[in-house]
């Protein structure tokens, strides 16, 4: 484990953003690593090394398409469960990529923030991540926020803890709660995409993914490209959203 800090140049000025775009929360499960590296014949490690390069190729190409928000699963708190060997090939994974990383998302405007628990990481990497996010602090455009030993159940639950003490009761201010818990705010979930074949949430999101459209995929994660996010997106543009009420055509 590498275990220098960052050390990032000044701010330069943010790339504008897009005109006229929309401005979109996209949250994505990138399942499938594992499973790409063994009908390879590569280790699983191989296949979150892989699965690293796709999140870059996402992540450059979000704001073309008008996303201003992006959300990826990089590690489930029910992954603890996995090979140690497997969870300390992925902490390193993240390590490097914060430390490589963090100068091209200033570079490019975008905000990093880590959501999840903390206090089971490495301590090297926690400084590192706190180092990241006051880096890219200003970054406006575009909020990339990576799910790391992530549960949606639990945050929740801390949420509800810390709720009875709030003087307003509402959802608003229920959601308030939880954005502080998840210390890189919590925003309502546009388009929820998941690689790999399976359809379900896997404890992510759950709160913030009440009215989201889903996008399930056969493609696993390393093999998904800035091209099948803008397929996705046009897919989410294409269905109507009604949230509960009647079709605008219908309403009258």
């Amino acid at each position: 484990m590498l275990m220098h800090h960052l050390t990032v140049p000044p701010i330069p000025t943010a790339p504008p953003a897009i005109a006229q775009a929309p401005r979109l929360h996209v949250a994505i499960i990138s399942d499938g690593n594992g499973r790409w590296a063994t009908s390879r014949g590569l280790p699983r490690s191989a296949g979150h090394r892989a699965g690293a390069e796709a999140a870059r190729r996402v992540i450059e190409a979000a704001p073309r398409f008008g996303i201003r928000t992006l959300t990826l699963f990089a590690l489930s708190s029910a992954n603890w469960k996995r090979p140690a060997a497997e969870i300390q090939a992925i902490m390193r994974l993240l390590h490097e990529y914060l430390l490589t990383e963090t100068t091209q998302c200033i570079t490019e405007g975008v905000r990093l923030s880590i959501i999840g628990r903390r206090d089971r990481l490495p301590d090297t990497l926690r400084q590192t991540i706190v180092d990241s996010e006051a880096a890219t602090a200003k970054g406006a455009r575009l909020h990339l926020r990576l799910a790391v030993d992530y549960s949606a159940r639990e945050a929740i639950y801390h949420a509800a803890c810390r709720f009875y003490k709030v003087t307003e009761l509402s959802p608003e201010s229920f959601s308030n709660v939880l954005a502080e818990v998840h210390r890189g705010g919590s925003t309502e979930v546009d388009l929820l995409i998941r690689t790999g074949g399976e359809q379900r949430l896997s404890d992510f999101l759950l709160w913030e993914c009440a009215f989201a459209e889903f996008v399930f995929l056969q493609k696993r994660w390393p093999e998904f490209t800035a091209a099948d996010l803008d397929a996705a997106v046009k897919e989410f543009s294409r269905r109507e959203r009604t949230r509960g009420a009647l079709p605008d055509a219908i309403a009258e």
